[in-house]
């Protein structure tokens, strides 16, 4: 059994990734999360004997029981280098104090876990002239380990959503990695009408008319400056753009749906309900462009709430396929026992029974 903790836990997408990909194998024995919202949906989504701890800066590392595996989705801070001329041997790990990175660091550098798992956004490699993500790769070889990165396309693993993120894969250095690679995807030609929610869809999802004409202006506001900025309709035989959590994220990803639907706002809205069928997508549609199960569990959270998590989290799919990569490397490691050999060879014999 392989013990993970799970850092800037969000809602536990990338948990759920190592959960479907190392099957019953694999217990989470800690988890940090500072936003209490996250954490009410963590909570009614995992079974956990432990509660969430709260600001993982103030946790003590010697408190965190000890674990295998560390998954942490940590929030990209500047790494201010201004002025350095970097060589190998400088300290990489001392400049990272002050970030939320360097708790991943502490951490990891005391309990020594054989993996380390990081997902961040793409712009993460050339923050900084790509000074940051040196810093980031050569702190984690200085605590003993072995880094793999690259960045993937969640289009290319089931889901249709052109989201690129960074994935950094690391082992201790007694592991022999050497055969580990990142997975290439399925390629699996998906597209949006493939996760929308059965009709009807509730009315409070169509905008209003004001707030469409409002949308139109902006963008020819925009445009007229020659910026590319505004709200964008989604072709239903496409794919959406990155659903993001800020900004105009539900904007940048509207559907014309024309199924029927009631005209009757159950909200104040300004004017009346479009009769284009511009709709925003459902939280429902936000968490399978993500890959979650729609056994995951959304009752009595806001909409508003939703879609910052959702937009804030990571797609499961892509995560599986990496653990199931790293998987393979630790079945080839005598010191990890026959956990992993078991889980390949159950995931072998599903294949064949489907």
């Amino acid at each position: 059994m392989y013990k993970s903790i799970d850092l800037f836990a969000g809602i536990g997408g990338i948990r759920t990734g190592f959960d479907n990909a190392f099957k019953k194998n694999i217990e989470t024995v800690f988890v940090s999360e500072w936003d209490d919202f996250a954490q009410k949906t963590y909570r009614q989504n995992f079974a956990d004997n432990f509660d969430i701890a709260g600001d993982i800066t103030k946790i003590d590392e010697n408190d965190i029981p000890e674990f295998d595996i560390c998954l942490a989705g940590f929030p990209c801070q500047a790494f201010s280098l201004a002025g350095k001329h970097m060589g190998f041997d400088d300290d990489y790990k001392g400049m990272c104090r002050g970030t939320l990175f360097q708790e991943v660091v502490r951490i990891c550098d005391h309990h020594k876990p054989k993996v380390i798992f990081c997902e961040n956004v793409k712009g993460l490699t050339i923050h900084d002239r790509g000074r940051t993500f040196k810093v980031i790769k050569r702190a984690f070889e200085q605590i003993g380990y072995t880094v793999y990165d690259k960045v993937l396309n969640s289009k290319d693993f089931g889901v249709p959503q052109n989201r690129e993120r960074i994935y950094i894969v690391c082992f201790r250095n007694d592991i022999d990695a050497s055969s580990f690679r990142f997975p290439q995807g399925s390629k699996e030609k998906v597209c949006i009408r493939d996760i929308m929610e059965d009709a009807p869809i509730s009315p409070k999802y169509y905008l209003s008319d004001v707030y469409v004409d409002t949308l139109r202006r902006h963008k020819e506001r925009h445009a007229a400056k020659g910026h590319g900025f505004g709200y964008e309709i989604r072709d239903l035989d496409d794919i959406a753009g990155a659903i993001v959590c800020g900004g105009m994220g539900r904007e940048r990803n509207l559907l014309i749906d024309a199924r029927p639907h009631s005209m009757k706002p159950v909200t104040h809205i300004k004017g009346e309900i479009n009769k284009e069928d511009i709709r925003k997508m459902t939280p429902r549609e936000w968490a399978r462009l993500q890959g979650f199960p729609d056994s995951y569990n959304l009752d009595g959270i806001a909409d508003t709430h939703l879609y910052k998590q959702f937009g804030n989290s990571v797609t499961v799919n892509v995560i599986e396929a990496i653990a199931k990569e790293i998987l393979k490397v630790l079945a080839r490691e005598n010191v990890t026992g026959n956990d992993a050999v078991n889980v390949l060879l159950d995931d072998k014999k599903e294949q064949k029974a489907g």
